[in-house]
C-alpha cells in the first residue's frame, strides 16, 4: 500500500488525522478555491461524490490560495461556502499550499507521482485533480479545465 495514506492531513476544524480510512478506494484528490472560474465544478465533483462513493470513490478537496489569492477565506467560510453554494458533503479540508517550499507533503507526493506536461511537477491552477487507484498509486492528473464529469469512465474503471 502507498505511503499517502500516512501523510497528516488537517481537517477544516483543525484536527489531524490521515488518509488511513480511505485505504482500499479509489480517490479523487483536488486542489479547490472558492473564487476561480472552475469554482463551479464543485458541482461536478459533487454528483461524483454521490453517484460513486456507495462503490468505493472518496472525493477529496483540499483548498489553496496560491493561484490568483482565490481561495481567501478562513477553513470556516470555506467550509460554509461549499455548503450553501454547491451542496458539498465530501471532505474539503484545511488550506494548504500545493506547491514551492511550504508545500504540503501529499501533494508533494502527488506530484511526483503523476507529473505535469512535459515532466513538470508544479502545478498550474486551481482545481487539479488527481485520480489515485484502490492501492493508493496516482493512476493519473488531470487539467483544471477537465471537467469531473468527463472523468467517470476512468473512475468506473477503477471501481
Amino acid at each position: 500500500m502507498s505511503e499517502l495514506y500516512s501523510i497528516p492531513v488537517q481537517a477544516a476544524d483543525g484536527s489531524t488525522s490521515s488518509l488511513e480510512e480511505y485505504k482500499g478506494k479509489v480517490l479523487l484528490i483536488v486542489n479547490t478555491a472558492s473564487k476561480c472560474g472552475f469554482t463551479p465544478q464543485y458541482k461536478g465533483l459533487e454528483a461524483l461524490h454521490n453517484k460513486y462513493k456507495d462503490r468505493g470513490l472518496a472525493v477529496l478537496g483540499f483548498p489553496c490560495n496560491q493561484f490568483g489569492k482565490q481561495e481567501p477565506g478562513s477553513d470556516d467560510e470555506i467550509q460554509q461556502f461549499c455548503e450553501l453554494n454547491y451542496g458539498v458533503s465530501f471532505p474539503v479540508y484545511a488550506k494548504l499550499e500545493v506547491n514551492g517550499e511550504g508545500a504540503h507533503p501529499l501533494f508533494v507526493q502527488l506530484k511526483k507521482q503523476a507529473p505535469g506536461i512535459l515532466g513538470t511537477e508544479g502545478i498550474k491552477w486551481n482545481f487539479t485533480k488527481f485520480l489515485i487507484g484502490r492501492d493508493g498509486q496516482v493512476v493519473k492528473r488531470f487539467a483544471p479545465k477537465d471537467k469531473p464529469e468527463a472523468l467517470e469512465t476512468e473512475i468506473e474503471q477503477l471501481l
